[in-house]
C-alpha cells in the first residue's frame, strides 16, 4: 500500500497543473470537477492506507517513505521523505476528506466567477502544501509546507484582488505570519546546533513505534526536564504556532481573512492552515514536555485567547466574523489542552472542530448565497423556513460547538476541560468553562438572528431559496460527522474505552507521561461532576441567548444600550487600532521619514547620482579631445611621448 503514497500528493498536483495551463479554455464547471476529483482520489488512497494500518499491530503503524534526496551537507541529511504514523494519518484524512467536500461545495459557489479555474488551482495548491506539512519526516520539509500554506492563504484571501480591502487583508495575513515564521527558523537553527539534524526520528525518536525495523531513540530524550535548550527551541516553535494558528498576540489576521470567498474561510479555518500549530506541538510533544516553562506559556496563551476571542464574538454582526472569532477561541482551547500536556485531547478537538466548523462556514456561505452576498445578521431573520437543509445542518453544528451531548464537540471540549482541571489548575478550568458559556451564547445568537424571528430583508426584490445539491450535500455529510465523530473519543468513564486515545498512544504517550503533574486529580465521580457542570454551562448559554434573541428580539440598537462593555467588545477591544498606533504607524513613519526620504533618496540616490555626474563630467572632458582630426591625435601622441620620456629621465 505504501507504493500508492505518492498518489496522495501527485493527484492534486496533476489537477492544478491541468487547470493552470488549460483551465482558462475549459467550459462550464470542468475545472472544478477536475480539482475536486483529484482531492477525492487523495482521500480514498489515504483512507485505504488508514484501513491497512488498522490491521497492523499498534507499534508497527508507521511508514517511512523515502521519495527524493535533497540536502546532504556534512552530518546534516535532509531528504524529501514522509513519516506516516498515527498522528499524520489523522491530519491527512481531515485535510483530504474535508478538503474534498469544500471543493465540491465550491463548484457551485464559485460558478460564474471570472477567476473560476484560478480559484481551483489555488485550492489544489493549498491541499498539496498542507499535505507536505503533515507528511514530512523532518522540520525543514514541514517548513516548506508551512510557508506554502502561507502563500496560498495570501492568494486566496486576496482572490478578488480588484478590491483594496481584500488586498489589505491578504497582506495582513502574509506579514503577521512572517513574524511567527521567524520563530520557526530560529528553532530550526537551534536544533541544528544542538542535534545536528532536523529529522523527527533523530530528534524525537519513534515513541512506541518501530520504524524501518528499528525503535528510534530520539536525541531529545537524553535532555533533562527543564533543559534551557529545550525551552529555547519550543518557545521559538510556539512563536511560529501563534502566527499560523492565530493566538495572542498574532491572531489579528484571521478575522480579516473573511475577505476571501467563503469556501476559503472553511478550508483555512477548519481543515488546513490554522491547525498547523496544533500539529507541530503534537508532533514535537517530547520536546515541549521537557520544558515546563513553555508548557505554561502555551496553556496561558491558549486560555487567554479562548476567552478573549469569545468575548469579541458575542457582539459581532457579520456572520462570518462571528465564526472567525469562534475559530480563534476554539484554537485557544486546543492550545490549552496541549499546554497541560494533554496532547491527545488537543488533537481530538482539531478533528471534531474540523467537521462542525467546516459545516458552519459552508452553512454561512449558503446563507450569504441566498441573501445575495449580505453578511449582516441584523438584516436577516426568519431564514429557517426558506433554507431548511442549511438551517438543520447549521443547528447540528452549533449544538456540537456549544458542547451539548451527544454531539462531537461535547466529547472533545469536555475532555479538554477535564484535563485542564486534573492536569492544570482550577483557574484554567474556570477560564475554559467561562469561554464555553460565551461560545454557546454567541453561537445561538447567530441561530436566532439568522434563522428565527421577523424577516428583516427586502422580500419584494428577492426570496431566499435553498442551495443546490453540490452545496447542501457537504453540509449533510459534515453535520453527520458533527454528531458521530465524538464517539471516537468517548471518555473512559463511559466504560467503552477511548479509541482515539489508544490510537495516538504510541506517538504522544511519552510526552504526556513526562508532562504529567504529580498528584493530578483523578476519580470517576469528579469527572462526572465536572461533565455535568460543563453541560449545564452550555445549556445556560443557550437559554441566555434564547432570552435575548428569540423570546424578545434584541438588535444592535438594543445591545448598544449596554454602553462601554458593548462598545469594547463590538469594536474588538480596539486591538487593531492599538497595533496601528503602536506598531504600524511608527514603522511607517520611520520607513517614510528616514529610510525613504533620507537613506534612499539622499544617501543611496545621492551616491548613485553623484557617480553618474562625475562620469558625465569626465566623459565630457574626454569627449572634447575626440575631435576626429588626425593631426590633433598626432600632436597628443608626441606630447605624451615627451611626458613619458621626461618621467623616465627624472625618475
Amino acid at each position: 500500500m505504501s507504493d500508492f503514497i505518492p498518489i496522495i500528493v501527485l493527484a492534486p498536483i496533476a489537477a492544478l497543473l491541468i487547470n493552470l495551463f488549460f483551465g482558462s479554455r475549459m467550459r462550464g464547471e470542468m475545472a472544478g470537477w477536475i480539482a475536486t476529483g483529484a482531492v477525492a482520489i487523495s482521500f480514498f488512497v489515504t483512507l485505504g492506507l488508514f484501513s491497512n494500518m488498522l490491521g497492523w499491530p499498534p507499534e508497527q503503524r508507521t511508514i517511512h517513505f523515502h521519495w527524493l534526496d535533497w540536502i546532504h551537507v556534512g552530518r546534516v541529511n535532509v531528504d524529501i521523505s514522509y513519516l506516516i504514523d498515527q498522528l499524520s494519518i489523522i491530519f491527512m484524512l481531515v485535510i483530504t476528506g474535508v478538503g474534498s467536500l469544500i471543493h465540491l461545495y465550491s463548484i457551485s459557489y464559485m460558478k460564474g466567477d471570472r477567476g473560476y479555474w484560478r480559484f481551483f488551482v489555488y485550492l489544489n495548491l493549498f491541499i498539496v502544501m498542507m499535505l507536505q506539512l503533515v507528511m514530512a519526516d523532518n522540520y525543514l520539509l514541514t517548513f516548506v509546507g508551512w510557508e506554502g500554506v502561507g502563500l496560498c492563504s495570501y492568494l486566496l484571501i486576496g482572490f478578488w484582488y480588484d478590491e483594496k480591502k481584500n488586498n489589505d487583508a491578504a497582506k495582513k495575513a502574509f506579514i503577521v505570519n512572517r513574524i511567527g515564521d521567524f520563530g520557526f527558523l530560529v528553532a530550526m537553527g537551534a536544533m541544528l546546533w544542538q542535534f545536528k539534524s532536523l529529522n523527527y526520528l533523530d530528534i524525537l525518536g519513534s515513541g512506541g513505534n518501530v520504524v524501518d525495523g528499528v525503535h528510534h531513540i530520539g536525541m531529545a530524550t537524553t535532555l533533562a526536564v527543564g533543559a534551557p535548550i529545550a525551552t529555547i527551541i519550543t518557545l521559538m516553535l510556539f512563536l511560529g504556532c501563534t502566527g499560523k494558528s492565530a493566538q495572542i498576540p498574532l491572531y489579528v489576521w484571521l478575522p480579516d481573512a473573511m475577505a476571501g470567498p467563503t469556501p476559503v474561510s472553511a478550508l483555512i479555518h477548519a481543515a488546513t492552515m490554522v491547525t498547523s500549530g496544533i500539529f507541530l506541538v503534537a508532533r514535537s510533544n517530547i520536546l515541549f514536555a521537557l520544558s515546563p516553562t513553555t508548557l505554561s506559556v502555551v496553556a496561558g496563551i491558549g486560555a487567554a485567547t479562548a476567552i478573549f476571542a469569545a468575548m469579541i464574538g458575542i457582539f459581532q454582526n457579520d456572520i462570518k466574523k462571528v465564526l472567525a472569532y469562534s475559530t480563534v477561541s476554539q484554537l485557544g482551547y486546543m492550545f490549552l489542552a496541549l499546554g497541560v500536556g494533554a496532547f491527545t485531547a488537543g488533537v481530538f478537538h482539531v478533528v471534531t472542530h474540523a467537521f462542525f466548523k467546516a459545516c458552519l462556514f459552508l452553512g454561512s456561505g449558503a446563507v450569504i448565497h441566498a441573501m445575495h452576498h449580505e453578511q449582516d445578521m441584523q438584516k436577516m431573520g426568519g431564514l429557517g423556513k426558506y433554507l431548511p437543509i442549511t438551517f438543520w445542518t447549521f443547528l447540528i453544528a452549533t449544538l456540537a460547538i456549544a458542547g451539548i451531548p451527544p454531539f462531537a464537540g461535547f466529547f472533545s471540549k469536555d475532555e479538554i476541560l477535564w484535563q485542564a482541571f486534573s492536569r492544570g489548575s482550577v483557574v484554567l478550568w474556570l477560564i475554559g468553562a467561562l469561554a464555553a458559556l460565551m461560545t454557546a451564547f454567541y453561537m445561538f445568537r447567530v441561530i436566532y438572528l439568522t434563522f428565527y424571528g421577523t424577516e428583516r430583508f427586502d422580500t419584494d426584490h428577492h426570496e431566499p431559496h435553498e442551495v443546490d445539491w453540490r452545496m447542501w450535500l457537504p453540509l449533510v455529510v459534515l453535520a453527520a460527522l458533527s454528531i458521530g465523530a465524538g464517539f471516537l473519543g468517548m471518555p473512559s468513564v463511559f466504560g467503552a474505552g477511548n479509541w482515539f486515545e489508544k490510537w495516538l498512544e504510541p506517538v504522544v504517550s511519552r510526552g504526556e507521561e513526562i508532562s504529567k503533574v504529580a498528584g493530578a486529580a483523578e476519580g470517576a465521580g469528579l469527572e462526572w461532576a465536572l461533565m455535568a457542570v460543563s453541560v449545564g454551562i452550555a445549556v445556560a448559554g443557550i437559554l441566555l441567548a434564547a432570552r435575548f434573541y428569540k423570546r424578545r428580539l434584541t438588535l444592535a440598537k438594543d445591545e448598544a444600550q449596554l454602553g462601554a462593555a458593548y462598545q469594547l467588545m463590538h469594536n474588538k477591544f480596539y486591538v487593531d487600532e492599538l497595533y496601528d498606533k503602536t506598531v504600524i504607524q511608527p514603522i511607517y513613519n520611520v520607513s517614510n521619514g528616514f529610510l525613504y526620504k533620507i537613506v534612499d533618496v539622499r544617501v543611496i540616490d545621492g551616491i548613485i547620482n553623484g557617480l553618474a555626474h562625475i562620469t558625465e563630467i569626465g566623459s565630457g572632458m574626454i569627449r572634447r579631445i575626440q575631435t576626429g582630426i588626425v593631426q590633433n591625435y598626432a600632436v597628443l601622441i608626441v606630447v605624451g611621448l615627451f611626458v613619458l620620456v621626461g618621467y623616465l629621465v627624472m625618475f
